[in-house]
């Protein structure tokens, strides 16, 4: 072999250009999932350790595209189940790898085992050969989604509820106020099931060479066996790990495994040389991630306890940053948010004005949702691109109280008070609101839907009317959202990034991409000069944990522009 015959001293010289003889084989393990964005306190870190981002992995399947050294991919499924903005990003990414021909495989002991497998195997089909263990089954049965009501609970409690909403697709309300899904609940739930579902679909069959009639009569028989799925052309393979890497292998015991992530760190091909990767010291893009609720203050993540959540302050200071940096050209905005608070939102919005002012491009790109206060803060970027699968729209906005007074009084619990000011006590949740009080309530959801509305057609350049159509808080997939005018294109963080070069007017091979604010631990532990310092963009105590079980139980805690509930399709 080559790698046999050469001197030592030259293989680390060569290896960066494939000329060592030596072989990768990037390993791709999904048993933890991905995460949407990186830790950003060193307790995330700790939390998440050995779970890549999405990013990461995306970053390194291009890469390697133009790594003469790497002969493929090999990726463990597993159970992980992608949302499908998640599936769609790493489809694209499998594509790009297998288009420069590399060799791709994909393998899991199940999609889907005693459940639904509908998105890890339509994650699995965009791989050129799909292994299945011959015990396990393909779980391609269709998507479902749900929604809690709690109306029958809180009259046994005691609990009276009084929630206005605009209009009548914002079914956060629902939640609290009625016992099963209203026609507009049920006809938008409906809707973006068949969306996703057609999105799946499609891909699957374009993938494997199949007629989409044949994946949806497939559909309706699932969960296929292991014989069936092969059978019917879902699976190329039957086999366990050990077959899979034999076969991907053969007689090369020189190739060297990695994992994807590893090698993305590494700096691929030309980092043995001590060389400069292209972009770096030159022209950047700013990646600036808004994941979690949106809320006033400090983003969170530093507590243990805590999710991950969108602060104003934070957001705000990094674009700022960005705005500062010298070599940053665009911005692009990634969106994993439900919403939230509506002040801040609009904070965050008019920093978002100010950058775009200054001659900087911001792109937004959407990852699983972007909805309510996700949407506010992405609607006035230059473009907007989501991923066919992202859950965005959800333009109106809900407020109100529940009444405990009963609920209390029955374990013995009184409470009383003074008050000075006609409506100091307004949102006491002792008393419902007098009729007065009800009447300007129903006042400020109108001021905030026409506020949202009307900035939203300034920003989306649309007629008010037509923006207001498909407003009234119903929640949009991504396809759907391109067709009604709300988002500009379909694709991913690496669309984004292009379409932010593009409108910077730099080369996308020159440019390097990186995470703002990319907090530095010593920093963290002083405090800021100012407001515009690079350490204002600090981390708060994020998302108390009684909140976030809240949620998941589908009760928004966090803001007036919410998603409608813990909208999950599986």
């Amino acid at each position: 072999m080559l790698r046999d015959s050469l001197p030592t001293a030259l293989r680390p010289v060569l290896r960066p250009f494939g000329l060592d003889g030596t072989r990768v084989l990037l390993e791709l393990d999904l048993g933890r999932g991905v995460l949407e964005a990186p830790p950003s306190s060193p307790i995330q870190a700790l939390r998440s350790m050995n779970t890549p981002t999405l990013r990461s992995v995306v970053e390194a399947l291009e890469k390697a595209a133009d790594d003469p050294r790497v002969v493929g991919l090999v990726a463990h499924i597993g159970q992980w189940q992608p949302s499908l903005a998640q599936s769609a990003e790493l489809r694209a990414a499998v594509a790009t790898l297998a288009g420069a021909g590399k060799r791709t495989v994909a393998w899991s002991e199940a999609y889907g085992e005693l459940g639904p497998g509908n998105l890890g195997y339509h994650l699995a089909s965009a791989f050129e050969e799909v292994w299945l263990q011959p015990t396990g089954d393909v779980g391609l049965v269709g998507l479902t989604a749900e929604a809690v009501f709690l109306r029958d609970t809180f009259e046994k409690l005691g609990v009276q509820v009084q929630l206005g909403q605009r209009h009548e697709y914002k079914t956060a309300a629902n939640t609290f106020l009625e016992s099963a899904m209203t026609e507009p609940h049920r006809e938008m739930m409906t809707r973006l099931v068949e969306s996703s579902m057609e999105t799946v679909v499609a891909d699957i069959a374009a993938s494997r060479g199949l007629e989409e009639g044949l994946v949806r009569a497939a559909v309706e028989v699932a969960p296929l066996s292991a014989t069936e799925a092969l059978d019917r052309g879902f699976v190329d393979h039957l086999g366990y790990r050990q077959d899979v890497y034999a076969a991907v292998r053969g007689d090369e015991d020189s190739t060297e495994l990695k994992y994807a992530e590893r090698y993305h760190r590494s700096g691929g091909p030309l980092a043995a040389l001590g060389s400069k990767v292209p972009g770096r010291g030159g022209d950047a893009v700013a990646v600036i991630h808004a994941t979690g609720p949106i809320h006033l203050g400090r983003s969170g993540g530093s507590s243990p306890l805590s999710g991950p959540s969108v602060g104003s302050d934070t957001l705000g200071a990094a674009l700022r940053a960005a705005g500062r940096a010298d070599d940053v050209r665009a911005v692009v905005l990634r969106v994993d948010s439900p919403g939230g608070s509506y002040v801040a939102s609009d904070a965050v919005r008019r920093e978002i004005e100010a950058l775009r002012a200054s001659g900087t491009p911001v792109v937004a790109s959407m990852g699983t949702v972007a909805a309510s206060g996700g949407y506010f803060i992405a609607m006035p970027c230059d473009r907007i691109v989501a991923s066919p699968g992202t859950l965005t729209g959800s333009i109106g906005v809900l407020a109100g109280k529940q009444v405990l007074r009963e609920a209390l009084g029955r374990v013995g619990v009184r409470r009383d008070s003074v008050s000075v000011g006609r409506y100091a006590d307004m949102f006491s949740t002792d008393r419902p609101f007098d009729e007065e009080e009800w009447e300007r309530l129903e006042a400020w959801l109108d001021r905030v839907y026409d506020d949202f509305t009307g900035k939203a057609a300034a920003d989306r350049e649309m007629p008010l009317e037509d923006l207001r159509a498909v407003a009234k808080g119903r929640v949009w997939t991504g396809a759907d959202a391109l067709d009604v005018g709300l988002v500009d294109e379909l694709g991913g963080l690496s669309r984004a990034v292009d379409l932010a070069c593009e409108l910077a007017g730099v080369d996308r091979g020159g440019v390097t991409t990186r995470t703002l604010p990319k907090p530095n631990p010593l920093e963290m532990l002083f405090p800021a000069e100012n407001s515009e310092a690079a350490s204002a963009a600090r981390l708060g105590e994020g998302i108390p944990l009684l909140d976030r079980l809240l949620r998941a139980a589908g009760l928004s805690t966090h803001g007036v522009l919410s998603l409608p509930l813990d909208l999950r399709i599986r």
